[in-house]
């Protein structure tokens, strides 16, 4: 098996994981679930708000398991050049979080609104460490393409 489907399976099975948090345990402090969001908890005091902070959980997760199955369909069915180029989209994708996630995480960090303190931070070494991963397994998967 390549480089490039085994960090595709992790990746898959990583986000699986946290599919499975958000619908059964989206209170959790684990993966994408919202433990960590001190609002998390008091939307549970007003209904209203609750029932759309439940939907947006549901939505996200279920937006997550599409990318799933399109993972696996790539990594049974793909072409090595579509590999190269799923892994590269995922790169791109996975760096929006910079751009409007982390800033707004960093806020809510700051403010007191996130437990633990210092979360934002963890969060964005470990987003930056999956584009390293994918990053190093595209350049090694086409290191070993042109050399064979």
């Amino acid at each position: 098996m390549d480089v490039l489907s085994v960090v595709l399976i992790a990746f898959g099975t990583l986000e699986l994981l946290n599919v499975l948090t958000l619908y059964l345990a989206p209170g959790s402090r684990r993966g994408n679930a919202l433990g960590v969001f001190r609002a998390y908890e008091r939307s549970k005091r007003d209904p209203e708000v609750h029932a759309l902070v439940s939907y947006l959980i549901d939505w996200v997760a279920g937006t997550k398991l599409i990318f799933i199955v399109l993972l696996i369909g790539i990594i049974i069915t793909g072409s090595p050049a579509t590999k190269v180029f799923s892994a590269i989209a995922l790169i791109f994708s996975i760096l929006t979080f910079y751009s409007r996630l982390y800033p707004a995480i960093t806020a809510m960090d700051a403010a007191g609104q996130i437990v633990p303190r210092g979360y934002s931070r963890t969060l964005a070494l470990m987003i930056a460490s999956f584009v390293v991963v994918f990053a190093v397994a595209v350049v090694v998967y086409l290191v070993g393409y042109a050399a064979s």
